[in-house]
């Protein structure tokens, strides 16, 4: 009898100490689960870094930003040069004071834009681009009325086509920089537009309105 009694008080314990290691086996599991589930916490310097990242990645200029600044300058570059082909070899009242409106608005440009393009690391051209040198080629092989004509039409050409870039930059651009610069010269542009419609009108010139 004292026999049974002793190995049923053992098999009593053996049971206990098995579930307790049990449960300490499952609670240590969940606590390394719960471990590998929950991220560690980023530290301060993260913070930071991931912050200055942001900044930096803000207002900063895309390759459409950068070639409109470079179109801008050449642009007005040749509008100057070919105002002043125009005074010369214009006989218009209207289209020379055209012309001499094209040279002082776009020298003005010019030197508006250029703190623009330095700021952003493009190199200021150095003149008209080759389209450009093109038709000036053309309008100096000619005279006349058919000087005034060509100018006017390319005038009205080349000017809605700014206006279209310069709408296009504020609406679309990344940097702030640009964006503004092109904010500004977007209704001296219209301007302009507006002028040379007006003088092919009164010329007879079909400007395609």
């Amino acid at each position: 009898m004292n026999n049974i009694r002793m190995r049923t008080t053992v098999a009593r314990n053996s049971v206990g100490i098995l579930a307790s290691a049990a449960v300490f086996c499952c609670a240590t599991a969940f606590a390394q689960a719960r471990q590998t589930a929950t991220p560690a916490a980023p530290s301060p310097n993260d913070v930071q870094m991931n912050g200055l990242n942001s900044v930096n990645n803000q207002g900063q200029p895309s390759p459409a930003d950068l070639m409109f600044v470079k179109k801008a300058l050449q642009g007005s570059m040749a509008e100057v040069q070919v105002g002043h082909l125009a005074l010369q070899k214009s006989n218009n009242a209207q289209v020379k004071q055209f012309a001499q409106r094209m040279i002082d608005d776009h020298s003005k440009m010019i030197e508006q834009m250029k703190p623009v393009a330095k700021q952003l690391g493009v190199k200021i051209p150095s003149g008209p681009d080759k389209k450009d040198k093109m038709e000036m080629a053309k309008l100096q092989a000619l005279s006349g009325d058919d000087f005034n004509k060509a100018y006017v039409e390319d005038m009205v050409k080349d000017h809605r086509m700014d206006d279209s870039d310069f709408k296009q930059e504020i609406a679309g651009g990344q940097s702030p920089l640009v964006k503004d610069a092109a904010s500004k010269g977007d209704p001296v542009i219209e301007s302009h537009l507006q002028m040379i419609e007006g003088i092919a009108k009164n010329m007879h010139i079909d400007s395609g309105m």
